[in-house]
Order: C-alpha cells, then sequence, then structure tokens
C-alpha cells in the first residue's frame, strides 16, 4: 500500500478520472445538442398556420373541368358551359353544386348532385309568404331550436321562413310533394341541408353524407311531425 503514499501516483489516478469525466460530460453535451432541430418550429415564429382549399361556394372557373352529370348521369369532366349546353339550358340556369364525393359539379340537381349552399343573405320567397317578408314563427308550443328554413329552385335559394323548428321547415318544405325515384328536392335549415327523396326526408351537415330524418307516406305525401 506504500503507492497510496506517492502524491505523484495519486495525482496521475485523479487528474486521469477527472479527463474521463470532462470527455464524457463534453460527449453528453454534444449528442444532446445534435439532436435539437437546427430551425425553430414554424409554431415558435408565426403561430399555426393551417392552409385549406377554396370554399365550396367561392365563384367557379368557367375553364374549369367539372363532374358534369346529364339527366342524373355521370357524362364525364367539361368546363360549365359544355355542361350547359349538353342539359339543354342556359349556363347561368345551370344548377353547381357538389357530388357524394365533395367533388365540384353540374347539372340538374338531384341524388347525384346537391346545390352549394347559399350567401349568408337569402331573399324571401313571396309566393310562400303572400309577397310579404317571411315572418318569425310564434307557435305556441314549438320546442327545440330554431332557424331559418329555404327552398331551393330554379332561382336558387329563397327564405320561405325563420325562427322555424326542424320539423317544421320539413313541414313547409315538402309536405304534400311527392318525388319520382331518381329525383331529389332540396332544401335548408340553419346549416343543415334538407333532401326529399322516395319515401323520406333526409339532412346532412356536410352537403354530402345524407342520413334519414323522416319517413312519408305514400298518401298524401304526408310527413308526420317528430
Amino acid at each position: 500500500m506504500e503507492w497510496l503514499q506517492d502524491r505523484k501516483i495519486i495525482l496521475a489516478i485523479g487528474g486521469g478520472v477527472l479527463v474521463l469525466m470532462l470527455s464524457l460530460l463534453i460527449a453528453l453535451v454534444l449528442v444532446r445538442h445534435g439532436q435539437q432541430p437546427k430551425d425553430a418550429p414554424p409554431a415558435s415564429v408565426g403561430g399555426l398556420v393551417v392552409q385549406m382549399g377554396p370554399p365550396q361556394d367561392a365563384k367557379l372557373d368557367p375553364k374549369q373541368p367539372l363532374r358534369c352529370f346529364v339527366n342524373g348521369q355521370f357524362a364525364g369532366m367539361e368546363t360549365l358551359a359544355d355542361c350547359a349546353k349538353n342539359n339543354g339550358v342556359a349556363t347561368k340556369a345551370l344548377d353547381v353544386g357538389i357530388d357524394p364525393n365533395g367533388a365540384p359539379a353540374a347539372g340538374q340537381a338531384g341524388v347525384n348532385l346537391a346545390p352549394l349552399p347559399p350567401a349568408a343573405t337569402v331573399p324571401a320567397d313571396p309566393a310562400a309568404t303572400g309577397g310579404e317578408p317571411a315572418q318569425t314563427s310564434t307557435a305556441p308550443g314549438a320546442r327545440g331550436p330554431v332557424g331559418d328554413c329555404l327552398r331551393y329552385g330554379g332561382a336558387g335559394w329563397r327564405k320561405i321562413g325563420d325562427g322555424l323548428t326542424l320539423s317544421a321547415c320539413v313541414q313547409a318544405l315538402f309536405a304534400g310533394h311527392c318525388e319520382k325515384p331518381g329525383g331529389a328536392s332540396y332544401g335548408r335549415w340553419g346549416t343543415q341541408t334538407l333532401r326529399l327523396v322516395p319515401h323520406r326526408v333526409e339532412g346532412s351537415a356536410d352537403n354530402m353524407n345524407f342520413h334519414p330524418i323522416a319517413e312519408q307516406t305514400d298518401a298524401g305525401c304526408a310527413i308526420a311531425d317528430f
């Protein structure tokens, strides 16, 4: 054990241990530094950035090919003018909307083509109100949420009532009217698209995926309140 009393040996061992510890510390710092990203994350520079496609109701490019439907059948990719010609109508009279896959499409509105949602402001339908502006529903006993009720036709979207429950809107839109096989009539309640097809009324929150909300009887095309 005499070597423990030799200061030179003790200093040499201590120096070696110190060098080893420093080497390990430097290696650890280098490894951690190498794992750090070179560039700052985008959220720390300019905040969260979300890129979205053009809105469905944006103005369409007349030269943009659309999925064209003629008599409810897909006729290929055509411009709005060519699709209108194949449908035998003027360009402005052609329904433009989205198909069940969400792609922009043109043709006659039906089960294969849901018209685009209306603009924020929609004029009232004089035929539905006797020439008077649409009034807020004051029907006693009305339950549930209320919203604007709109009908879709050749002139586009027309408001037929505001402050209506979903059931009242469905009655105002579709009661007494039956659709033929393959046909469809459209309306809106709040932000929900309504569609009448044979024997039932359907609803959709995204204008593409429809689910049944009411059944329609064959006798008088009546729809039960719900």
